[in-house]
């Protein structure tokens, strides 16, 4: 059972050298840099408050989320889907992106996976850094259950990682789900509570919504960020268990296939 962890731990040299690299890439070569990383969901946050603010006058859909309730809602959901939209993107096509690393020497290619994530993970704690501020500086609001957000990215991650290793194993037998995935993905937003909240779906069609692994995640984060409450336990519990089984199916298909995959690319 701990067998993942401690093979990342013993490869925390290398996971760290190659994570910088592909951190140094990602905004090589453009005029403002990083500040793309700051930028970009400040732009989104913005956008969001003054269309549904002001142009369309959308109230608040939750409790104690003032004037800016209903966009600060739209974001939590955005930086959780766009973290998860973009490890599934980039998932299929991980080991051809890598391929000259592993044929080319002792590589261990399941820390792929955590790199993605990681990667994936330093972009979404920027926008949720933004989100914070906004928090603080529009609705003037702080609350202490901000502090178990760690604890809810935790499940998050380990799901990402599960759905990393399913992706890259099937996407390196076939081409075919890179093209099925980019035509998902967009449909996958309006089956995520994004622009809504599970509490706006009739109650009988509630257990369809949370099959959806971020529903759950979406929801708390809700929670704590704009009403203050901290996540409801049985919830968290369901979502940490459900993030185990799809992290241990997806490493246990990787590693039985990883030699079959490091000849196919």
């Amino acid at each position: 059972m701990l067998q993942p962890f401690a093979d990342i731990w013993r490869q925390r040299e290398l996971f760290r050298a190659i994570l910088t690299r592909e951190l140094q890439v990602r905004f090589r070569g453009s005029v403002f840099g990083w500040a793309w990383a700051v930028l970009a969901p400040l732009v989104m946050l913005s956008i969001y408050t003054l269309v549904f603010s002001g142009a369309l006058k959308v109230g608040a859909v939750q409790e104690g989320g003032g004037h800016f309730g209903y966009a600060f809602s739209i974001f939590v959901g955005l930086v959780v889907f766009n973290f998860f939209a973009e490890i599934a993107y980039r998932a299929p096509l991980l080991l051809a992106e890598h391929k000259h690393i592993i044929r080319r020497s002792i590589f261990p290619p399941q820390i792929l996976a955590w790199i993605a994530v990681a990667r994936g993970g330093v972009y979404m704690l920027i926008a949720l850094g933004v989100l914070l501020t906004g928090q603080i500086l529009i609705n003037q609001s702080i609350h202490w259950s901000w502090l178990a957000l760690p604890f809810i990215l935790v499940p998050l991650c380990l799901c990402l990682l599960g759905i990393v290793w399913i992706l890259s194993t099937i996407g390196a037998l076939t081409s075919d789900l890179n093209h099925l995935i980019i035509s998902i993905i967009p449909v996958a937003m309006f089956a995520t509570p994004v622009f809504y909240e599970v509490s706006n779906v009739p109650e009988g069609w509630r257990w369809l919504v949370y099959l959806n692994p971020l529903s759950g995640i979406i929801e708390m984060m809700r929670a704590a960020i704009l009403r203050g409450t901290w996540p409801d336990g049985l919830l968290y519990l369901i979502c940490l268990i459900a993030s185990f089984a799809v992290f241990y199916a997806g490493r246990t298909l990787f590693m039985r296939k990883k030699t079959i995959l490091v000849d196919i690319i």
